[in-house]
């Protein structure tokens, strides 16, 4: 099950939230943790007793190493290895023997199942989980349901964010419902609806219909990447509504990346719990920058690796970590050389490499991305009437796309918002409410059309 679909819109969400508000407080954590397990198990219902099991090893090993001083550090290795170890066999045993079987004389078995729907998600989570009480930063919890509901938290299973233990333990105690809150969750919730929908689904049948010519693959490179952006910006923002509509307070996920003057900026407000995540418990344990220039640049390398492998057991994911750990190195290294770049030259050349790290990360291939790349620059096919069609029919959505992706309309808006004009107050309280209204009611006349609706983000 999805967000945007019309089970969830229509079915599941209308038969939580009036149950969860009529049961008394203490009943609260209760049934929103068998609501979770019911949103799982319908596109995955094998898969749940698997997230179940990591739950269950997280709660009595952390707690064993918070009581057990002498074996902590063998119960912390225990758990994340026993969280790892399904993320290892379901996401990664293909990749590993297909590659293997490169070796001459080497014939593994290629295990084939499909991959658990969010297992990076919270994998990650419980390591986190694990991490912290380890650290002592945390004290473990106590109570299993606050662990499997910190864990199966259904806005934010399948997708992320990627929500810290200590970021929410308070919450799953005890947490604030108004109706402001509420009303904040249904307008948030809307505009991510919107984003992947309206925005996102659109794009994605551009980058379908273009053709193979330089504009087509210009086209497609611009389209690609603003597809992903709304996808994912577009999932965040409904998780983080939904999660105020049950109380809880999701942290932000993206702030603008496609206005960063650097790499290392775009990477601070693109995916922001994914790039803190390797920050705190791969990245800074490794050294960090506290250490010489080449154990840095190691470090880099091992962290991009990693988080390029994150999203997928292919090579491109592999070669698309190592792309950006490369200008992540470059960057600090020609720090004073580029600080005397106007800016916006600096975020021209931010926007191209970027396009051309999806290009990377969307192809089937390293040989297919290399072509795209080589094509942009394919003089000799400049343009073909397929693509000139189509970038003339979706030339409203492209600009639409470029102007929601900078915080124009949010800081518009936003103004507008705390303004004391009684006139301004006046029309922005009937203009919200409107407005998230129509968007909901138009996303749904599209999603009843039975229109293209993937969702990028789901196979990690």
């Amino acid at each position: 099950m999805v967000f945007s679909s019309i089970p969830f819109l229509f079915y599941f969400l209308p038969v939580l939230l009036p149950i969860y508000y009529l049961v008394p407080r203490p009943a609260k954590n209760i049934v929103l943790l068998l609501f979770s397990l019911i949103f799982y198990a319908v596109g995955e219902p094998v898969y749940i007793l698997l997230m179940l099991f990591s739950i269950t090893q997280s709660y009595l090993l952390v707690n064993l190493s918070e009581r057990d001083a002498k074996r902590r550090k063998l119960w912390f290795v225990c758990t994340v290895v026993l969280s790892v170890l399904p993320l290892v066999w379901y996401k990664y045993a293909g990749f590993l023997a297909t590659n293997l079987n490169l070796i001459p004389g080497v014939a593994l078995p290629i295990p084939k199942h499909s991959l658990p729907i969010g297992i990076s998600f919270y994998t990650f989570q419980l390591i986190g989980y694990a991490a912290d009480v380890y650290m002592k930063r945390c004290p473990a919890q106590k109570n299993p349901l606050h662990l499997a509901l910190y864990v199966s938290l259904f806005p934010q299973l399948i997708a992320g964010p990627i929500v810290r233990y200590a970021d929410v333990a308070d919450q799953l105690v005890e947490r604030t419902h108004s109706a402001k809150k509420f009303a904040h969750g249904i307008l948030r919730f809307s505009v991510g609806v919107g984003k992947k929908v309206l925005i996102a689904n659109t794009l994605g049948e551009l980058c379908k219909a273009l053709g193979t010519s330089m504009l087509g693959v210009w086209g497609y490179a611009i389209a690609s990447a603003l597809q992903i952006y709304y996808d994912f910006s577009g999932y965040s923002d409904m998780a983080i509504g939904l999660g105020k509509m049950f109380g809880f307070d999701i942290i932000e996920n993206f702030n603008y990346p496609y206005i960063s003057k650097t790499v290392a900026e775009f990477w601070r407000r693109w995916h922001m719990s994914l790039g803190s995540w390797f920050r705190d418990y791969i990245y800074i344990p490794m050294g960090g920058n506290r250490v010489s220039k080449l154990r840095w640049a190691f470090n880099i390398l091992t962290v991009w690796m990693l988080t390029g492998l994150w999203h997928g057991a292919e090579w491109t994911f592999v070669l698309w970590g190592l792309y950006f750990a490369f200008f992540l190195v470059l960057e600090k290294l020609l720090a004073k050389f580029i600080a005397k770049i106007p800016p916006v030259l600096n975020r021209i050349l931010v926007l191209f490499i970027v396009m051309i790290s999806f290009m990377i990360f969307d192809s089937p291939t390293i040989t297919e991305a290399l072509r795209r790349v080589v094509t942009l620059f394919d003089f000799t096919n400049p343009a073909d009437t397929v693509s000139l069609y189509y970038m003339r029919s979706y030339a409203g959505t492209l600009a639409a796309a470029v102007l929601g992706a900078t915080p124009l309309l949010h800081d518009t808006a936003r103004k507008l918002a705390a303004s004391e004009s009684p006139a301004v107050q006046t029309v922005m309280n009937i203009l919200v409410p409107v407005f998230a209204c129509a968007v909901l009611i138009v996303s749904t006349a599209y999603l009843v059309d039975g229109s293209y609706n993937p969702f990028l983000y789901f196979r990690f």
